[in-house]
């Protein structure tokens, strides 16, 4: 790449970009209202779908089940319900999968799903402590397979360009990509990372795989710098030397943090666009303000009224 594509302008004209949010499901009435303050702001970017998360070993399967068609209703935004394998017969996810179709629900992002973590800490989010339930499906793939023979819908599934962080190595977790694919998987939503050339890498390893359903890369604006490099440290996600520097001395100054995020954001998907992403999936983490600003630099806005008109 030339020094050009290395830094592209943060502000070009609308390219065609389709984007996605994903949301978790509320514990609180204020943690609702914020929930739905995101939503009414985003919803006019005309997302291409949104999703809602399902908590450890399932233990927001209700709560996911009534944000997901909520949302759905009220904005007419087609929404997407995760499903994992964790804590229920395959009887169960067949239920609940049927009742989705039931509401309207046509997406599911399926997913293996980390158990709740133990009080000794392992398991949960990047542990070891996973095994298949008893009746149970074993693995995302199972679980995709399963879905389809409830009905026809459309499934997302998980890649980690970095490497799934229980993966022996690369190639096994890329075999477990294709598995998923071949059982009728139709995207792939990456893990978050913040060096855009693993994307790249990765794309390119999947491409020489056979694997040709759309990659579609996860983005993460950073909110809490500390807390998101524990997170990428925990899902096996590298953070850059420079990503640090950028964000040295800035834990007391929530708003100019907010703009150097939006920056580092908004290169990441201008870097990703120069090699032909046209799809970036946005983890909101239930905040609206900072996914806005990203997608107004990236062209993706809201129609005003004389466009409307």
């Amino acid at each position: 790449m030339d020094a050009d594509q290395q830094h592209p302008p943060l502000v070009t004209t609308p390219s065609g970009l389709t984007v996605s949010f994903e949301f978790f499901p509320p514990k609180t009435e204020k943690m609702n209202e914020n929930l739905w303050h995101a939503i009414r702001r985003l919803a006019p970017l005309k997302p291409a779908f949104v999703s809602v998360t399902y908590g450890a070993g399932g233990t927001t399967r209700e709560r996911t089940h009534a944000t997901v068609t909520e949302i759905q209703k009220e904005t007419g935004i087609p929404a997407a319900a995760h499903l994992t394998c964790v804590a229920a017969t395959k009887e169960e996810i067949d239920e609940i999968a049927r009742s989705y179709w039931d509401a309207g629900i046509r997406h599911i992002v399926a997913l293996r799903g980390d158990p709740p973590p133990r009080p000794d800490g392992t398991g949960g989010l990047g542990g070891t402590g996973y095994e298949p339930h008893p009746g149970g499906y074993a693995y995302a793939a199972d679980l995709v397979a399963g879905l389809k023979r409830v009905a026809d819908f459309e499934i997302s599934v998980a890649c980690f360009p970095e490497v799934h962080p229980e993966a022996v190595n690369a190639e096994i977790d890329l075999d477990n990509l294709k598995r998923k694919v071949d059982a009728g998987a139709s995207r792939a939503i990456s893990q978050f990372f913040f060096d855009p050339e693993a994307f790249l890498r990765f794309r390119d390893r999947a491409e020489a795989a056979g694997i040709t359903i759309p990659l579609v890369p996860g983005i993460m604006p950073i909110l809490n710098y500390a807390k998101a490099t524990e997170m990428g440290r925990r899902c096996n996600c590298a953070v850059p030397e420079w990503m640090e520097e950028l964000f040295d001395g800035l834990d007391d100054v929530p708003e100019t943090r907010q703009l150097v995020a939006a920056t580092v954001a908004v290169q990441q998907c201008r870097y990703l666009e120069r090699e032909g992403v046209k799809q970036f999936h946005f983890y909101t983490l239930n905040k609206a303000d900072l996914t806005v600003a990203i997608c107004h630099m990236l062209g993706v806005r809201a129609k005003t009224a004389a466009q409307k008109g």
